[in-house]
Formats: structure tokens, C-alpha cells, sequence
């Protein structure tokens, strides 16, 4: 039996056991703003406390899982005002992403198109990525003179390493899925269609003893708590600084404009 709840920019379907979560901005490459980082945190907790589901699916609709931040919503966050409703945003980042990741259930992220940005530091939060073969995945903060935000920090460096991950960080290179792959930023590349690729993982773990993996989950999740709440509080701090320089002024300019930015190192 299946049921299904629609909100402007997420949609929430369930199936049996699983309920599967889209991104529904595709008009803009499901960019993340104010309204969409809300609207999921509501959908995911709403998930969180549903019994009847034991297996979490997020995926993006049209082109792309995710383009990253929306840089409307940054170019509106300026003054007084604005720094107070990035603080808000900041937080309910955070909260969408300790929802995610500490979620008592297993997630798959299916990835075509583009995970930038943001939106790649919540695929990471997932338990398990899948990816079409030529999809476009960075941590490209860099490149509007930023850093990496949504626990970015935490997961890279969990799953890189330290030396890797500032590697990665700062040079926000945008990598198919094969390299994300031998790097370690995923888990599989698609082999057929996305679609029936996540089927066949999704049907696998349905199939094993679950609330046992969702136990490791839950022990691993706890042991790691303090220092995914530490970085969010660091990224949160340094990305208000980060907003303030010169750099990042000019990182934004140069995407509007579309042209190669500018960077000083102020």
C-alpha cells in the first residue's frame, strides 16, 4: 500500500517499510533555500518517529539531487537583519543534519546530475550513496570563498581523512562518480539505472536483520555525537566570518556574472 504527502519543495512517499524523500525545487537544480531546509527537517523528524518505517530513501527531482545553498537566499542574508536570519539558517542546518544522520533508521542517497555544496554534505550524512556514472559531485564552497558547512568537515574527514579531506576542501574539484568512488565519498556507482540500483540495495537490507544494523547505527551515531555537534558549532562560527570578507563578496559577484572570480586573500 502506498500514501503519499506533498509539500511545496519536498515530497514524501511511503511504501511498505520505506519512505522515500525528493528534493522538489528542480527548477533550480533543487538548490537549498530557507523554505526547502525547513520543510525537510519537518519531513525527516516526521520520519523519525513512524515505526512502520525502516528504511529512508533521498533523492532529488529533475536534473539534479542537489545544487547547494541557493545563492539568492546568500545574497539576501546582508546586514543586521541578515546576519540574524543566517544564524537561524545555520541552526536549522544543523538540525537537519544531526536529524539525518543520527535517524534511527537506515538512508540510502541516490545522486544523478549534481551533489554540490551543501547539498553533497547531506548526501554524506546518509548511511549509504549510490550515483549515476556522470554525476557531478564537489565541495566547490571554495569557489564563492567559503567553507564547507553542513557537517562537510565532520563527514570528508570521517571518510577522507584529514590530509585528503582539506585536499578535496580546497581545491572544491568536481569529480564523476567513479572518482568519488575511489576516493571513498561514495559507496557505488550506479551499474544499471539509478532507480533499480537503489531497489536492489533497498530490497537487500529489507531483507536482513535490520533493527540490529539500525542498533550499530544508533551506538557508532552516539559515540560520534559530540564531535559532529562541535564542528556544526565550528562551521557555523567561521562561515559568519567567511561571509564578511572580500573574497566571498567577489565569489558571488563572479557566479552572477559568470565569470572566473577575482580572490585576493582578503
Amino acid at each position: 500500500m502506498e500514501s503519499a504527502s506533498a509539500q511545496e519543495t519536498v515530497l514524501v512517499t511511503y511504501s511498505g517499510r520505506t519512505a522515500t524523500v525528493e528534493l522538489n525545487r528542480p527548477e533550480s537544480m533543487n538548490s537549498m533555500n530557507e523554505g526547502m531546509l525547513r520543510e525537510l527537517v519537518g519531513a525527516l523528524k516526521e520520519i523519525t518517529i513512524n515505526d512502520d518505517v525502516d528504511v529512508v530513501v533521498l533523492k532529488g527531482k529533475g536534473k539534479a539531487f542537489s545544487s547547494g545553498g541557493d545563492i539568492k537566499m546568500m545574497l539576501s542574508s546582508t546586514g543586521e537583519e541578515g546576519e540574524a536570519n543566517f544564524n537561524s539558517l545555520m541552526d536549522c542546518i544543523s538540525e537537519l543534519v544531526t536529524t539525518l544522520y543520527f535517524m534511527p533508521k537506515l538512508t540510502i542517497c541516490g545522486i544523478h546530475g549534481a551533489a554540490a555544496g551543501l547539498g553533497l554534505s547531506i548526501a554524506l550524512a546518509t548511511d549509504y550513496i549510490i550515483a549515476e556514472p556522470e554525476s557531478k559531485i564537489a565541495m566547490n564552497f571554495i569557489g564563492i570563498g567559503l567553507i564547507p558547512d553542513g557537517g562537510g568537515h565532520f563527514f570528508l574527514e570521517r571518510r577522507l581523512g584529514e590530509v585528503r579531506a582539506k585536499e578535496l576542501i580546497w581545491e572544491g574539484k568536481v569529480m564523476r562518480a567513479p572518482e568519488a568512488f575511489e576516493k571513498g565519498l561514495i559507496h557505488e556507482v550506479a551499474s544499471e539505472t539509478l532507480d533499480n540500483s537503489i531497489e536492489t540495495k533497498l530490497q537487500k537490507w529489507l531483507s536482513s536483520p535490520i533493527q540490529a544494523m539500525i542498533k550499530t547505527k544508533k551506538i557508532l551515531g552516539e559515540k560520534n555525537r559530540p564531535l559532529l555537534l562541535k564542528m556544526l558549532e565550528l562551521e557555523k562560527n567561521a562561515q559568519m566570518k567567511m561571509r564578511k570578507t572580500s573574497d566571498h563578496q567577489e565569489g558571488i559577484r563572479a557566479f552572477v556574472e559568470k565569470r572566473t572570480p577575482n580572490f585576493t586573500g582578503k
